[in-house]
């Protein structure tokens, strides 16, 4: 099973960082979307991978870029998630992920998985890293062996965050993709 994870390209909250961390929604910028053009000339999907994408419109709109007419699945157990968790750090706007109903009315038909868990209000950005690491894990286990790449279009923490519960040890914030960066972790039946 190989797990390759793309971090999405430039958003709008960063075109005067740190002053618009706080917007609300943000999208990609012009860069940004050069960024995931020339990420399409890399990476190859194919119907039988898995596609997750975290339910923020810079993420969504990285997804819809590089798959065409294949299909992904938006989950919030994938959605933006600080690295490392600081208990005293502000929520900010710019991680707010869209609830179901918004991405329904926003992105149609779009297939959305919940797993049943309770994090469609706040996401996975703030909650403590042991529920984190269990919604993390019933992730994986519903993955199963039932596909043999699994793409998730996600954020920098968050990538780091599941790396390590794959296994990968020592990780910082200097490990973080840059925007449109993509990292491939092969697994042996963990």
């Amino acid at each position: 099973m190989e797990f390759i994870f793309i971090r999405h390209g430039h958003g709008e909250h960063l075109l005067d960082y740190p002053n618009q961390l706080n917007t609300s929604h943000p999208g990609l910028t012009e860069y940004g979307k050069m960024q995931v053009h020339q990420l399409r000339e890399q990476i190859t999907f194919s119907a039988d991978d898995l596609i997750l994408v975290s339910p923020t419109k810079r993420t969504i709109e990285t997804a819809m870029m590089l798959t065409d007419n294949i299909n992904f699945i938006i989950t919030p157990l994938v959605g933006p998630r600080m690295f490392p968790q600081s208990a005293g750090a502000p929520f900010l706007n710019c991680d707010q992920i869209y609830s179901k109903v918004e991405i329904k009315d926003l992105y149609g038909n779009v297939m959305i998985l919940d797993l049943n868990l309770n994090c469609w209000e706040n996401g996975i950005n703030k909650i403590d890293q042991d529920i984190f690491e269990e919604y993390a894990r019933q992730l994986i286990d519903w993955i199963e062996d039932k596909y043999k790449r699994i793409f998730v279009i996600s954020h920098d923490g968050t990538i780091t965050n599941y790396r390590i519960i794959l296994g990968e040890e020592g990780l910082s914030r200097n490990d973080f993709l840059g925007e449109g960066g993509v990292y491939r972790m092969n697994l042996c039946n963990k």
